[in-house]
């Protein structure tokens, strides 16, 4: 009898719970409700709430609070967003609506990356669930839930809460952005020459083959990887590899991401990367 009771109590929160968000779809607190309800389905450290759209900027919808928005966070929205291995799935196609988590996506040397250093483990983060929403033709939201080391990885019965819950919450963040999203798609920026960004790095030093392979290098590819993805030998990324170590003048993965960020920087003054 108790347990029915506990039961029921837990059942009756997690439904108030969801009759707050959907009062807030079209107010500021959005994004807090959204985090307040998820944290019933599923235990998670961080929450982040991005849209993207093709040849804009990356929009961030929650946190909105600057005390809430770490130097990293500002680094990845203003250029670092161009390694993430969620942005580049979505963008190529290779990932669609849905959850899923950043270990499914990311590619087979991630953990190698500066990026991924500077990112998830200098934060601590073991783990990372994405919501994939298509808010629109061509811009589409992410809902990402960072769990740290001491929190361990997602169980299989959260997954399964988060799963059975994700068309409910893709309803409601859509309402959502219908009724919200010109309050911020007035801060959009374009990217101007973002898109061409690994596709120009490099130039006049590398051949189109050696920039095409330091672009799969920075987002995290293993030679193997590589090889697989140009449908070239092992031996031909190694030699390639050491190509542009030696024209670029490193010796490191560390050394091309530091050149690459001053690329980036060359590309956009303004930027603060």
């Amino acid at each position: 009898m108790q347990s029915s009771r506990a039961t029921h109590t837990a059942s009756d929160s997690w439904q108030k719970e969801l009759a707050a968000l959907i009062d807030t779809t079209r107010l500021p607190s959005f994004g807090g409700m959204l985090e307040k309800f998820l944290a019933t389905q599923c235990h998670f450290d961080t929450m982040l709430l991005v849209t993207f759209k093709k040849s804009l900027k990356p929009i961030i919808i929650h946190p909105t609070d600057p005390a809430q928005q770490s130097l990293t966070l500002h680094n990845y929205l203003n250029r670092a967003y161009i390694l993430d291995p969620l942005f580049n799935a979505i963008q190529n196609g290779h990932l669609g609506e849905g959850v899923s988590r950043l270990t499914d996506i990311a590619p087979d040397s991630f953990e190698t990356t500066e990026y991924y250093q500077s990112c998830y483990k200098e934060f601590d983060l073991i783990d990372e669930i994405n919501m994939v929403i298509e808010l629109a033709p061509k811009v589409s939201c992410t809902l990402s839930l960072g769990r740290r080391t001491n929190r361990g990885t997602i169980t299989r019965a959260e997954l399964t809460r988060l799963n059975d819950i994700y068309p409910v919450i893709k309803s409601i963040v859509r309402q959502f952005w219908l009724s919200q999203s010109q309050e911020f798609v007035k801060y959009e920026k374009s990217e101007g020459a973002m898109n061409q960004a690994i596709g120009t790095f490099g130039s006049g030093v590398l051949t189109p083959r050696e920039q095409q392979i330091a672009g799969l290098i920075l987002q995290g590819h293993s030679s193997k990887a590589i090889a697989n993805h140009l449908n070239i030998s092992l031996g031909t990324v190694k030699v390639h590899r050491k190509n542009i170590h030696t024209r670029l003048n490193t010796s490191t993965q560390s050394d091309i991401f530091t050149l690459f960020l001053a690329h980036l920087k060359a590309l956009d003054p303004a930027a603060n990367f």
